[in-house]
């Protein structure tokens, strides 16, 4: 660089959240948690799951699905993480891992401040645009 030094000028928030994503929030685990969260059957459990712990049973009867239809579905959910299984006797009980939830929404978050801007952006320039033909009839 012959003596140069490069100004780069990095928003520090961004670029600290940017790798906190990559450090914290591997592809593996986001993509099991969107993965898991792609059914509309295991996002209707997790739902119920909100409100306590259900056994497989109760998490099978909206859908009238078998036992074994329901513990596939929560076996993703478990995988992702997103919810952790005990065993009593011969009942499974299921209760909600909400963490993994929020890594999935800072995840999103990012993606929220940059459409933000975006829209406030293109907002400003509608409204400049606006001045400019009102100003422009006035003449």
């Amino acid at each position: 660089m012959s003596g140069k030094i490069l100004n780069l000028s990095v928003d520090y928030f961004s670029a600290t959240f940017i790798l906190n994503l990559m450090v914290e929030h591997s592809p593996a685990v986001l993509d099991a948690i969107f993965q898991a969260l792609s059914d509309s059957t295991r996002r209707a459990m997790l739902r119920e799951l909100s409100e306590g712990e259900r056994s497989i049973g109760e998490l099978a009867a909206p859908f009238d699905m078998s036992f074994a239809g329901a513990s596939k579905h929560v076996k993703v959910l478990e995988q992702a993480g997103l919810v952790r299984r005990r065993i009593a006797g011969r009942t499974h009980y299921c209760r909600l891992e909400a963490a993994r939830l929020a890594e999935a929404e800072a995840w999103l978050r990012y993606y929220e401040r940059f459409w933000s801007r975006s829209l406030d952006t293109l907002e400003a320039l509608l409204k400049a645009e606006d001045e400019r033909t009102a100003e422009g009839r006035k003449k």
